[in-house]
């Protein structure tokens, strides 16, 4: 039972309208920066300034960096050539060969001729001195390949690893004009924001307005058809009495399918507007909306006397953009002049290897510190960073003209703007006036086209005259609130 009852509500949602959404100024205004896309894109831009800048302050910092590398090669290097290691392989044979053993021997032959040895004796002398001989050559060549197996590099394999340390000690000012660069690059970042979100209320308030007044002239729009469709009665009635003409039955005719075709005209702007307004407001175009100000008579005029016209100077994110251009540009220039200055900078850290080379060569991990001081200094550039600095210095004083002249046209915009507003005002007085002629017209029409004493063309006449005495009101009212927006916009106020 209680599934039936949820599967009917939820039938009844979707067969019954939803209700409209009653929006005010401020809620518009509210939702439109929390959606809008611009403003999105904006906020994401301030963001990145701000990891920007964090990267720049980590450049007065001292920077780590590792490495290491394994490197297998198909040969080895040798410190010695073939001829010297096959000369170190028979150091001893080549030692004895140069020996002349002849002389021995022939002692030994003279010494058995004089009785000294006997035969024997010189037979046992001369195995002992031949086997000495070998003996000692062995040993030589021996020895000989011990030296040539020490100055074996074996290379072929080769495991390496560094850990360096850099900290800069003074870089021309370099590093200080990055940071400097990177702070007004975040408050660049939020002044455009500011600008984003004061050119979507401007638009904001532009449609919010536009809505009210096509919703105004609908309301008039529907007020003139039943005025005129009730002329229109009253002449087919006075036609089949006979006291008016087809003519006059015509001219009404026509006048009510004008005032047809102008209410046609103002529902179809007033959809196409209410569905810009969602738009902006990030919500379905789809959805039904309804603003406070549509469904009051009249509409509220603010004024602005409120508003003082030097704020434009301060408070406009376009020269605070400009002027932030100007204060890049500067540091763009200490960056220029930092490559003419010397660069200091300590650097350390520790190395290691295998095979290492710390005594002679040994197949193990070896390593050592190290510490020093790095100084560049410029000597011969050919005026390359001369050149670089006049040229960003003609870029300042580029971005301090463009500033100027930018003050001077907003001062223009502002006093637009406050003209706009006095002659919207001068209008509203105006038209309010010339709506209480225009209905007391109408209404003496009236009477005297009931009285006979008035035909059917001079009512049409009080008729449009009210209608435009209307709509100039509507226009006048809804021309003093997008001054208003505009002058807002103007000295950068919300």
């Amino acid at each position: 039972m209680k599934r039936f009852i949820a599967l009917c509500a939820s039938a009844l949602c979707l067969v019954l309208p939803m209700e409209a959404q009653t929006l005010s100024l401020d809620s518009c205004r509210a939702m439109a920066l929390r959606n809008n896309k611009q403003v999105g894109i904006a906020r994401a831009k301030q963001q990145a300034a701000i990891n920007v800048r964090k990267s720049a302050r980590t450049k007065y910092l001292p920077h780590i960096d590792v490495a290491g590398g394994w490197m297998l090669s198909s040969r080895e290097l040798s410190i010695l050539n073939s001829e010297q290691k096959d000369k170190l392989s028979n150091l001893g044979t080549n030692a004895i060969g140069s020996v002349d053993v002849s002389h021995v021997s022939d002692l030994i032959t003279s010494m058995v001729q004089k009785g000294v040895l006997s035969p024997a004796e010189a037979q046992q002398y001369g195995q002992l001195i031949s086997g000495t001989t070998q003996h000692f050559a062995e040993l030589g060549n021996s020895l000989g390949n011990e030296i040539k197996d020490a100055f074996r590099t074996d290379t072929r394999s080769i495991i390496v690893g560094s850990v360096v340390v850099n900290q800069p000690v003074f870089m021309g000012g370099a590093i200080t004009a990055a940071n400097r660069m990177a702070d007004i690059s975040e408050k660049m970042a939020n002044t455009s924001i500011d600008a984003s979100e004061q050119n979507v209320l401007y638009d904001i308030d532009q449609t919010y307005w536009l809505v009210v007044s096509l919703k105004q002239k609908q309301r008039l729009a529907e007020s003139y058809l039943n005025l005129v469709k009730k002329l229109d009665d009253d002449v087919n009635k006075m036609i089949k009495e006979g006291v008016a003409t087809r003519a006059d039955g015509l001219k009404v005719d026509v006048k009510v399918n004008e005032a047809e075709m102008t209410k046609t005209q103002v529902d179809n702007g007033l959809s196409l507007a209410r569905m810009l307004l969602c738009q902006l407001c990030g919500i379905q175009i789809s959805d039904r909306v309804t603003l406070v100000d549509e469904t009051r008579d009249d509409i509220a005029v603010a004024s602005m006397n409120r508003y003082n016209k030097d704020m434009a100077m301060e408070s406009r994110p376009e020269l605070k953009l400009l002027n932030n251009a100007v204060e890049l540009s500067e540091q763009t220039t200490n960056i220029a002049r930092a490559t003419m200055l010397p660069q200091v900078a300590i650097t350390g850290g520790y190395m290691i290897s295998n095979p290492n080379l710390f005594n002679g060569y040994e197949k193990k991990f070896g390593g050592m510190w190290n510490i020093g001081i790095m100084v560049r200094v410029p000597v011969l550039d050919w005026g390359d960073a001369t050149y670089k600095v006049r040229a960003s210095k003609i870029a300042t004083n580029i971005a301090r003209l463009t500033l100027d002249e930018a003050r001077e046209k907003i001062n223009l915009q502002v006093n637009q703007c406050d003209y706009r507003l006095k002659e919207a005002n001068k209008k509203l007085a105006t038209a309010q006036k010339n709506i209480q002629r225009a209905e007391e017209n109408l209404r003496c029409a009236n009477i005297g086209f009931k009285e006979g004493v008035m035909d059917a063309t001079e009512v049409m006449a009080a008729q449009t005259a009210w209608l435009q005495a209307k709509t100039q009101k509507i226009d006048a009212q809804i021309d003093v609130c997008l001054g208003e927006a505009a002058m807002k916009k103007a000295i950068g106020m919300r």
